[in-house]
């Protein structure tokens, strides 16, 4: 079974983009990464598409990707900023996961935070790593305060990260409640309050989701796939996705590409 090409990083990096990308344009085709990626412009030019939302990308664009995401960019050979990465255990800021609930930004005057950043890391002083993390605990207030959709509390951070992590083994709202100790009345509520959508649109949006990130970002059949998601009746993961979008899983795989 083919797997989503995965990139992989250890803790923290941080690029100057006009000496990364040497006058070229970055090109790269649909994949994930297990790392935090944090694309930081001044100026630029190009397409982003994350999770299957395209995004053009212009001036003081600021794109932020959770670990798992799948992402494809053409990104200008005259962009100016910076790319950051780093893993979980890096840990910058508790208000990471919640900055991060949104993919795309448009902020001005971020850049001194990614100067003083980049200044710290490569030309590391006593307790750089602590200067880091503060600069981008900041930056993260920053984007928090022009989110366009509502801030997720913690009780709804914790839950998508629970989706994420088991959903092939749980696909029904009473297993998360247990969970995080709620009652699945509770669980729907706080999901409503917060995102509009009960706890069980939220799972089955991300089974959906995961089912196009394997169909467009890998070659394997739908019966690997279901597998893969926790689907031992295929035929029923089939008729699940084309209730949720509208097309089988192999006419969707032939139409987006």
């Amino acid at each position: 079974m083919q797997h989503i090409p995965i990139r992989t990083n250890t803790s923290f990096s941080i690029r100057d983009l006009h000496a990364y990308m040497s006058g070229k344009d970055m090109v790269q085709s649909l994949h994930r990464h297990d790392f935090y990626y944090l694309l930081v412009l001044q100026k630029g030019g190009g397409t982003h598409t994350i999770d299957f939302t395209t995004y053009t990308i212009s001036d003081h664009t600021i794109f932020l990707l959770r670990p798992g995401q799948v992402h494809a960019i053409h990104l200008h050979a005259s962009s100016t900023g910076y790319l950051v990465q780093f893993n979980q255990s890096f840990d910058p800021s508790p208000l990471l996961l919640a900055a991060a609930q949104q993919n795309y930004y448009q902020v001005k005057n971020t850049l001194t935070y990614f100067d003083q950043i980049f200044e710290e890391f490569t030309h590391p002083k006593e307790k750089y790593e602590e200067v880091i993390k503060s600069l981008l605990h900041i930056f993260f207030i920053q984007l928090i305060r022009t989110q366009t959709i509502t801030a997720a509390n913690d009780q709804l951070t914790t839950l998508q990260q629970l989706i994420a992590d088991n959903i092939k083994k749980y696909k029904q709202v009473t297993d998360y409640a247990a969970l995080l100790h709620l009652s699945p009345y509770q669980l729907n509520a706080i999901t409503k309050s917060s995102v509009g959508k009960t706890c069980s649109t939220l799972i089955n949006d991300h089974i959906v989701l995961e089912a196009k990130r394997q169909l467009l970002a890998t070659t394997n059949l739908v019966n690997e796939i279901a597998w893969q998601l926790g689907y031992e009746d295929v035929s029923y993961f089939i008729r699940f996705f084309k209730k949720h979008t509208g097309h089988t899983p192999e006419s969707f795989r032939q139409n987006f590409k």
